[in-house]
């Protein structure tokens, strides 16, 4: 009888385990799906930046070249107070030049976690170019239908420790592999921000949302909207964009 209940305890156990690595198998490729959508080897995007305050918003439009997780540089077109200011990101440094006192300074450590122009977005956010399912574990802890699509809700934690959210709960469209929600957690288990992904548009074979919706919990008001205006995936882009010579040209 104990030969008997050992041999259903085992193959509960085996049934289980095996279970449970088909469900994190098909996780990740659910990640490496939304990594397909969302990034790409080289991209140029211009976008505003809608900043809303207690009595009034803000508008502030850039344009940003990446290359690769590493590489980044940001310059802001409008509006005039803004124009001219540029930012560089090469591997994990960070570089900010400001026309106004046409000085270089970087920063580096808890200044990376400042917000960027007063919006709900910090440097950090930003300049994160890496790919999802190169920096976090993936399971799927439910489905549901979320603004009419059928979703898949995936946690993912953190396997590196450089990064600002130790943790993410993702609203992943079934059908189109694009995130449509995604909450932002520190290693405490406090919620620090959420993202609503919209306008959700077919680019050049991909699925890609064209405005999203970043807001800091711990901060009042409507959020920080980020509206993409124009993108391009996989284009030529000359190494001068990535170099430190680019922020006084």
């Amino acid at each position: 009888m104990k030969k008997i209940l050992f041999v259903l305890l085992f193959c509960a156990y085996f049934s289980n385990d095996l279970s449970a690595q088909q469900s994190s198998k098909e996780a990740l490729e659910i990640i490496k799906k939304v990594d397909k959508n969302m990034f790409s080897e080289t991209q140029i995007i211009t976008s505003e930046m809608i900043v809303y305050g207690k009595r009034k918003s803000r508008t502030i439009r850039s344009k940003g070249y990446s290359k690769g997780q590493q590489n980044n540089f940001t310059e802001y077109l409008s509006p005039e107070r803004e124009k001219g200011t540029k930012m560089l990101k090469l591997d994990n440094r960070l570089w900010i030049y400001s026309p106004a006192t046409d000085r270089t300074i970087q920063l580096s450590g808890h200044l990376l976690r400042q917000s960027v122009m007063g919006s709900d977005l910090s440097y950090e956010d930003m300049m994160e170019e890496r790919k999802l399912s190169d920096l976090y574990n993936t399971k799927i802890v439910g489905e549901e239908i979320y603004q009419g699509r059928p979703s898949w809700i995936m946690e993912l934690t953190a396997f590196v420790d450089d990064l600002a959210y130790d943790k993410r709960i993702l609203w992943v469209d079934k059908n189109r592999f694009v995130p449509l929600k995604e909450n932002l957690y520190a290693k405490s288990g406090i919620l620090l921000k959420t993202t609503l992904f919209m306008n959700i548009k077919q680019i050049d074979g991909r699925w890609y949302p064209t405005r999203l919706n970043y807001k800091d919990v711990l901060k009042d008001g409507k959020g920080t909207d980020f509206v993409i205006l124009d993108i391009k995936f996989n284009p030529a882009i000359s190494d001068e964009y990535f170099s430190k010579s680019i922020l006084r040209k």
